[in-house]
């Protein structure tokens, strides 16, 4: 091909690859965005610890409302528990309910809570649970294990996140 017989000139074409080539860069921009903003803002990578932290703020709630039986049911991940309470035989709703009323990590019922960050942690690519910081009646801090197998929580965490 020489230049006397180049192909047209297509504005078209130059204009869609020229599109193309932003919407690519803008993607990968805002895939990093919100892939490091959720890691920074304590919520996982690409906020992936949300449904977690959702889940303790629900457990929070049943417990300000004192609705032990719906509490003990997220604790346990199990809604279907008064069906077969043997299988929670271990740990009752009894002793649930006084752990976390006479009992609690607060010294006495909760109040009101807000749930801060999460971090994941354990083995596995996505680690197996999740570390809930929450703070409860005003200030003191509660970390809540989330089992990513098996949905269950846990106090205490194994491990506690040093943050402000």
């Amino acid at each position: 091909m020489t230049l006397l017989n180049a192909p047209e000139y297509d504005g078209r074409k130059e204009a869609r690859n020229r599109n193309l080539l932003i919407g690519a860069g803008v993607v990968v921009v805002l895939a990093i965005v919100i892939g490091m903003g959720g890691y920074v803002m304590g919520h996982g990578w690409f906020f992936s610890n949300l449904p977690m932290e959702h889940t303790v703020d629900k457990f929070f709630t049943a417990l300000e409302t004192k609705d032990y039986e719906t509490a003990y049911a997220i604790y346990t991940n199990d809604p279907e528990w008064k069906q077969h309470p043997e299988k929670h035989a271990d740990y009752p709703l009894k002793r649930f309910t006084e752990d976390w009323t006479s009992e609690s990590p607060v010294g006495g019922p909760i109040t009101k809570h807000h749930v801060d960050i999460s971090r994941t942690d354990g083995s596995g690519a996505f680690g197996s649970g999740v570390i809930v910081a929450s703070r409860v009646n005003g200030g003191k801090k509660i970390f809540v294990w989330y089992q990513r197998s098996d949905g269950t929580l846990t106090y205490p965490a194994p491990h506690i996140l040093e943050y402000d």
